[in-house]
């Protein structure tokens, strides 16, 4: 891979990172990771505003992180597999301190604590039981 290859590759992953970065945009992969819904469900379940919905939907459509199906006039979201991004950024973000692992760069076993994530995750996401289908 050439510097400019490398160039872009940063800048869309970059882009990628900064659209997971918005929190209204975090819940809606976290909630659409695993199924599909209409823009109109996903509002309900995040309470927020359609309108408001619909402009951080095609913000993710926009760097590949959601991707749709018409089924009549209803447009329904997925994400397209970033499941493991969300759970990662969730692990650092309750770290000790903020650090992803011990000083020396080794990986810690997962705590008691860790295996709560799911649970942990909807509190820290705002996100009801019911919106994730357990």
């Amino acid at each position: 891979m050439d510097a400019q290859e490398e160039a872009w590759d940063a800048e869309r992953t970059a882009a990628v990172l900064k659209a997971v970065a918005d929190p209204s945009r975090f819940r809606l992969l976290w909630v659409l990771s695993g199924r599909e819904l209409p823009v109109s469900e996903l509002a309900r379940l995040l309470g927020a505003h359609v309108a408001a919905t619909s402009q951080h939907l095609a913000r993710l459509r926009t760097v590949g992180l959601v991707t749709t199906r018409r089924e009549g006039t209803r447009i329904y979201y997925r994400s397209a597999g970033v499941r493991g991004l969300l759970e990662e950024a969730q692990r650092v973000a309750q770290a000790e301190g903020g650090a992803a692992g011990s000083e020396d760069g080794a990986h810690e076993e997962p705590t008691a604590a860790a295996e709560e994530r799911p649970a942990v995750a909807r509190r820290a996401l705002g996100v009801r039981r019911s919106a994730l289908g357990h």
